[in-house]
């Protein structure tokens, strides 16, 4: 909770981005991507985490925002 309290938005030549930081100082805890040359293939849309994984590609941007919905499960050992 509160973990996102800044960001930034990036219009490049070729995508856009939107950051999210947890300061100002840090690297982006996360980067949502729309990058048109890729809307054919994989999906205009992505969510990027800090390390540069992928977590989420796909056409609809709504579809792509759902890996921040995720609920907790509990796991019975």
């Amino acid at each position: 909770a509160n973990e996102w309290r800044d960001y930034a938005i990036d219009h490049l030549t070729d995508r856009a981005v939107f950051s999210v930081f947890r300061r100002t100082s840090e690297v982006p805890l996360f980067q949502i991507v729309k990058d048109p040359k890729l809307a054919r293939r994989q999906g205009a849309f992505a969510v990027i985490a800090a390390g540069g994984r992928i977590l989420k590609r796909g056409q609809e941007l709504g579809r792509v925002l759902g890996v921040f919905d995720r609920t907790l499960k509990l796991v019975e050992a």
